[in-house]
């Protein structure tokens, strides 16, 4: 903790403008952010000149799969890979083996999280038990340790198990994070109910399994007070529910994910890479998600980044694991198509994968003078290919590979130290 390191030269993200200038850290703090900073003995210099330094990205929803499915990833390798994409804070989300729905199962995660982890990294406890959907947890018992509650890979089906818990949740002042999907709506299905999957004969999932569930969990959510955080948003239904509930004054905010934002079903290819759930939707769904972004609708961009085995995602649309890698592709995703794709300006890219999920989970951190220094120096005007094999991931599996993009992540300082460099 005692090391310093001096970011000189770059163009930093300061009260909602790029300014140029130095960021001295020591002690894990940010001790100073000055015009010019002179070195003085043992500091480590890091050269920013003409890169860009930001707060460190924070990501609420990641599967490292760590325990019970370490072969799809580990808090090491996912938390190298988030490291490696520009985040200093990720969530992890509670489908596992055990699954973190009481004190004991939570410490098993909390303790791998301890050895391992590059950065911060904040678990999920689970909504009900197992994630079964019917028992309740302890909520004030899992509260201190967590980021919030979710059974995410999985609806709560039942309206009265919501409401239970939404009522328990909002003692806590946690978010509950919803994974919105009517399961007796899913019929088999596992890509979007449109025109590609009709002409090629696969079996849909339809809109409505998704925005029906948005719609019951937004009134429970008005009626108990809870603040409800709906998950991975993909369909323009979902976009118009939430943004007349925020009109209404509803405690309900939203994530997408880059995928949703840059792809649509007409992109699909037999393989397995492109099979996720919820699915690629509709372009007219990709242009709500976008307008969602550009009005303040969606809070965040998360990745639900969710690796799975080669063999596991080889077996085409039909038969792979639900479920792809994005964590070290999000930020030149979004600064690509959003950013310099004339979607939202730069100041909006922070706000999404920055600065609103610190301030949804209360985080401490980032580019503030006397705050934990987490933040990551980035080459926008770096092109380069996606290129899977070179991911720290143990999940390859991503529908942008191939694709050019520019913004590559030289430097991440999680709490003061250097979690990666290129």
């Amino acid at each position: 903790m005692g090391e310093k390191l001096l970011v000189f030269g770059a163009k930093v993200w300061l009260e909602g403008r790029l300014t140029k200038c130095d960021v001295l850290v020591s002690e894990g703090k940010v001790e100073r952010i000055a015009e010019r900073i002179d070195a003085t003995e043992g500091v480590v210099e890091i050269d920013g000149r003409g890169k860009f330094l930001l707060p460190g990205l924070v990501d609420m929803h990641v599967h490292l799969r760590e325990p019970g499915f370490a072969y799809k990833e580990t808090i090491l390798s996912g938390s190298r890979a988030a490291a490696a994409g520009g985040f200093t804070t990720v969530c992890t989300m509670p489908n596992l083996a055990p699954a973190p729905d009481s004190p004991e199962h939570l410490q098993a995660q909390l303790d791998i999280i301890a050895r391992d982890a590059a950065i911060e990294v904040l678990p999920y406890a689970t909504i009900t038990t197992d994630r079964k959907g019917a028992e309740l947890v302890d909520y004030a018992a899992l509260a201190p340790s967590v980021a919030g509650f979710s059974d995410d890979g999985t609806g709560v089906q039942s309206a009265e198990v919501m409401e239970q818990a939404m009522e328990r949740v909002a003692a806590t002042g946690k978010i509950l994070a919803a994974h919105c999907e009517v399961e007796s709506l899913l019929h088999g299905g596992y890509i979007h109910d449109g025109e590609w999957c009709a002409a090629h004969g696969h079996k849909g999932i339809c809109s409505e399994s998704e925005w029906a569930e948005v719609k019951r969990d937004i009134e429970i959510a008005e009626r108990t007070g809870c603040r409800l955080h709906v998950c991975h948003i993909s369909t323009k239904e979902s976009v118009a529910l939430i943004r007349e509930a925020k009109k209404r004054g509803v405690k309900v905010t939203c994530e997408t994910a880059p995928h949703y934002l840059v792809l649509c079903d007409e992109d699909l290819k037999e393989e397995g890479r492109f099979k996720m759930n919820p699915p690629l939707r509709a372009r007219a769904d990709m242009e709500a998600l976008r307008e969602g972004l550009v009005d303040g609708t969606i809070d965040v961009v998360a990745t639900d980044h969710a690796p799975h085995s080669a063999e596991e995602k080889s077996r085409g649309l039909a038969g792979s694991a639900m479920g792809v890698v994005g964590i070290e592709t999000s930020l030149a995703a979004v600064y690509t198509f959003m950013v310099a794709g004339g979607v939202i300006d730069f100041g909006r890219m922070v706000e999404l994968m920055a600065e609103r999920p610190r301030e949804l989970l209360g985080l401490k951190g980032g580019l503030r003078v006397g705050e934990r220094a987490d933040m990551v120096l980035v080459d926008f005007d770096k092109e380069f290919t996606v290129s899977p094999e070179e991911f720290l991931s143990c999940g390859k599996a991503t529908p942008f590979e191939g694709m050019r993009m520019r913004g590559e992540v030289l430097c991440t300082i999680a709490g003061g130290k250097v979690a990666y460099q290129k």
